[in-house]
């Protein structure tokens, strides 16, 4: 039986400190409390990317001088919680239906990085932290039911995308077919919902329940718009929230509100989470255009030969109206998603998408602003530059 344990992620115990070196700090707190961006001695505002790039505003998340940024290192500090969390999930999906456990495990032993119940523990010690205490059972099951939920959503998503691979393995529905796969899916939303109505926490049950709603609703949304090159940067915006930012967000201000701080801070936390998941699902729209098929593990460029268009693409149209022609006829001609890739890339689409996962990136790290100095914020700050390298 396959292991639950994150094969990417090296979860032994070695010397935190030696390994990861903190991040600069790039904040100084100004009037009480609030956040700004400093480069050098002047203050900076977080551009507009319809007004300029970010890259000539002078702030930087990454330096070019710093070694490449290793997820493992920033997740190691949350090893031994990690570790626990892969011990307790294949109970909590334990069925009567023995292939519904082993779809299940089969996805989990898929080689995430289990990164969304890690921002759980990142959160959850930062902000316990905060008001002197230690995380709680509450803590711990939250971290397992995002991750159940994200896996949930998972498997549906490669059925509604028709995808055969999901990080270089079949995917569930192609090796038990699409009924035991959507079985699986509704199985483990069912168990995530169970598990989190016995977390007794009116407010967390209404955010992460409002989650399988807006997955519901981006799917919707996604169905609605595929070949329109008339969608909108917000309407793009809005979807990628309902798909992937909407978990990050509850996930991340559900761990402040077990903390018991305040509701800023919870807010903050909401808003961090909120950022970093747009960043991330425009880091890897970008992907779609710059990796190749063996990276991304499907095809490139699957999400535009689909009619998903992406940021990248929203921007190019602005500068390519052959592409609205090419979009509108649903790639009929031979060749003509090639040429379609070709003008993303050429037309400045991918630099302007770039700026845009930069610009969330940087409204994601402000939000830290909240929390004390820590490692785990300094962890939380590190996934963002994480995110961000994957298209230096």
């Amino acid at each position: 039986m396959c292991s639950l344990s994150c094969p990417r992620l090296n979860l032994s115990k070695r010397g935190f400190d030696a390994a990861f070196i903190l991040r600069r700090t790039i904040y100084q707190r100004m009037d009480g409390g609030l956040p700004c961006w400093r480069a050098g001695s002047a203050q900076r505002k977080v551009s507009s990317v319809q007004n300029a790039a970010i890259e000539s505003s002078g702030l930087h998340l990454l330096s070019a001088n710093r070694n490449p940024v290793s997820v493992s290192d920033f997740l190691e500090v949350v090893s031994d919680d990690l570790q626990n969390l892969n011990k307790n999930l294949k109970s909590l999906v334990s069925a009567e239906s023995p292939i519904l456990v082993s779809a299940a495990e089969q996805i989990f032993c898929a080689g995430g990085k289990r990164l969304r119940p890690a921002l759980v523990f990142l959160v959850s010690r930062a902000t316990a932290q905060l008001v002197g205490k230690e995380i709680t059972a509450q803590h711990q099951r939250l971290a397992e039911i995002i991750e159940m939920i994200h896996t949930a959503s998972l498997i549906h998503d490669d059925i509604l995308d028709e995808s055969g691979m999901r990080r270089g393995k079949e995917t569930i529905h192609q090796m038990y077919g699409t009924r035991v796969a959507v079985l699986a899916g509704d199985y483990m939303f069912a168990q995530s919902s169970w598990h989190l109505a016995n977390l007794e926490n009116i407010e967390v049950i209404k955010l992460i329940s409002q989650v399988i709603k807006d997955f519901a609703t981006g799917e919707i949304q996604q169905a609605s718009s595929l070949f329109d090159p008339d969608l909108s940067l917000e309407e793009y915006l809005l979807k990628s929230y309902y798909k992937t930012a909407s978990l990050v967000a509850a996930s991340t201000k559900s761990a402040a509100i077990f903390s018991k701080v305040n509701s800023n801070v919870c807010e903050q936390m909401y808003e961090y989470g909120k950022n970093l998941g747009l960043s991330f699902q425009v880091v890897d729209d970008l992907l779609d255009f710059t990796q190749s098929s063996e990276k991304l593990g499907k095809p490139a460029g699957s999400d535009l030969a689909k009619g998903n268009l992406t940021a990248p693409v929203i921007f190019a149209l602005e500068e390519e109206p052959k592409l609205r022609e090419i979009i509108d006829s649903e790639f009929s001609e031979e060749g003509s998603l090639e040429i379609a890739i070709e003008m993303v890339r050429k037309s400045g689409g991918i630099k302007r998408a770039q700026a845009l996962a930069k610009e969330k990136a940087e409204l994601a790290i402000q939000c830290l602003g909240c929390l004390p100095h820590s490692r785990y914020r300094s962890c939380l700050e590190g996934i963002v530059e994480y995110s961000l390298e994957r298209i230096a």
